[in-house]
């Protein structure tokens, strides 16, 4: 009977030791086959539906977010490479490159609304949801397009410089910043009179932007130099540039961890990513990846990052907080791109030469089970940073939503702003005291606590 004691007490310890484990799994839930050479993601957290491009087949595949089935293919352009999603107006923009035009896909409907003329080759797009306008590179021409969101026509064209390849929005200062990556410079347009207000220049190839609105930095990618270049947003001038590995690294792409405010930039030559520091712009740490990583992807909900290795045919996961391999994933062939599900906590990885798309799901919030429930919007709560606050502080809306309360210690309800759509607003605070606050999203029972400083 001891024996038996003995053994049932050993089973209990291996089995607690492997609850950690267990909440943090990362498996892959399925594959759904798309059409030929997919390439661009993004998710439509209103009616929770994956959008994905496939560039020689012309068209768009649709995928129910709840089902990961297919709902229907739509007729887009010639080469479609580049998708961003409008939540204001609930619409779908995809960049046609061989077409040179812009098809506006209804959210709602999936049925396509017009397409726009652009320049030639568009490249990529970015979203402005201050002023509900669509940025669209055009890697040939040399330009920008500007669109209004609301009526779909074309607002104006600002030139940039030689093959313009990406965009980033800075909803701080509401400025758009595009790398050119054959004239070794980035320019920066102003989101409310759409001119060219500075040119930025770097070491060798921007390829690619992120921007860290906590330190309100821009980090570029300098492919050909083996560097990232720090940019102050505020002055548009380079802080510093820092060196990602050795000659042939190639960076190719990078995503900002708001939680912990690094920096992760993945590396195509050395098949490693370097980790940076967000608040004093140093290297943390090299992770040795997969070969020749392609994308990378942070989710905030549990503070993985996810890098997709193009050659590996495989994704690596990462801990946010320790910079460490959880695992890696396999997937398909030619691992492209990536988007995010929030709702059920799926990442989805484009496959670019299996014509597929890989479901990755992640257990840490509710652990392994065999009927998955989505996560109910008091789980998939608000980021508030820089917390604590002085003069302003920004909110991160992972799903939409249309009311924002704060309220002081006492329950009394001091500010209350109408919101709607997903991404960042920056809220001032000139007209608050010192103290500490709750801040709520509509009446979720979730609120953030937020420190105001005079």
């Amino acid at each position: 009977m001891r024996r038996n004691n003995k053994v049932l007490f050993l089973i209990l310890i291996t089995l607690c030791s492997l609850i950690p484990t267990l909440l943090s799994a990362q498996w892959l839930e399925t594959t759904i086959t798309v059409g030929s050479s997919p390439c661009a993601l993004v998710w439509n957290t209103q009616n929770n539906k994956i959008y994905c491009a496939n560039q020689t087949s012309d068209n768009v595949t649709v995928i129910n977010g709840t089902t990961n089935s297919v709902i229907t293919t739509i007729t887009a352009g010639s080469y479609p490479s580049a998708l961003v999603w409008n939540s204001q107006n609930n619409k779908i923009y995809c960049a046609n490159q061989f077409s040179d035009n812009v098809t506006v896909i209804d959210g709602q409907t999936d049925s396509v609304i017009t397409t726009i003329t652009a320049g030639g080759e568009p490249y990529a797009l970015v979203w402005n949801s201050q002023n509900n306008k669509v940025y669209c590179v055009n890697y040939y021409t040399n330009n920008v397009t500007v669109i209004n969101g609301q009526t779909d026509s074309v607002i104006t064209t600002i030139p940039a410089g030689n093959s313009p390849c990406a965009l980033v929005w800075n909803s701080q200062n509401n400025k758009i910043y595009c790398a050119n990556i054959n004239s070794d410079d980035i320019t920066v347009i102003d989101g409310r009179s759409n001119s060219a207000i500075t040119t930025i220049y770097v070491v060798s190839e921007p390829l690619a932007l992120v921007w860290n609105s906590q330190n309100n930095k821009i980090y570029c990618v300098d492919w050909g130099s083996d560097d990232v270049s720090v940019i102050d947003s505020q002055t548009d001038s380079v802080i510093t540039t820092i060196s990602v590995g050795a000659m042939g690294s190639f960076p190719y792409a990078l995503a900002w961890n708001a939680q912990n405010n690094k920096i992760y930039c993945a590396n195509q030559g050395s098949n490693n990513m370097t980790v940076i520091d967000g608040q004093t712009n140093s290297v943390i740490i090299t992770i040795l990846v997969g070969s020749s990583p392609q994308v990378l992807l942070w989710n905030s909900l549990n503070n993985k990052i996810y890098c997709a290795n193009y050659f590996y045919d495989d994704v690596t996961v990462i801990n946010g907080q320790t910079d460490s391999i959880i695992t890696s994933i396999t997937v398909g062939s030619g691992p492209y791109a990536f988007c995010w599900n929030a709702t059920q906590n799926r990442t989805y990885v484009a496959n670019y030469y299996s014509f597929s798309v890989s479901v990755i799901r992640d257990s840490t919030i509710t652990g392994v089970e065999e009927n998955h429930q989505p996560l109910s919007a008091d789980r998939l709560t608000l980021e508030i940073f820089p917390n604590p606050a002085k003069t302003y502080f920004t909110v991160r809306l992972p799903l939409s939503a249309d009311c924002l309360k704060i309220f002081d210690v006492s329950g009394r309800v001091v500010k209350e702003l109408n919101i709607s759509g997903v991404g960042e607003i920056r809220l001032p605070l000139k007209d608050i005291q010192a103290g500490v606050y709750f801040v709520q999203l509509d009446n979720r029972t979730t609120t953030k606590k937020l420190i105001i400083t005079k």
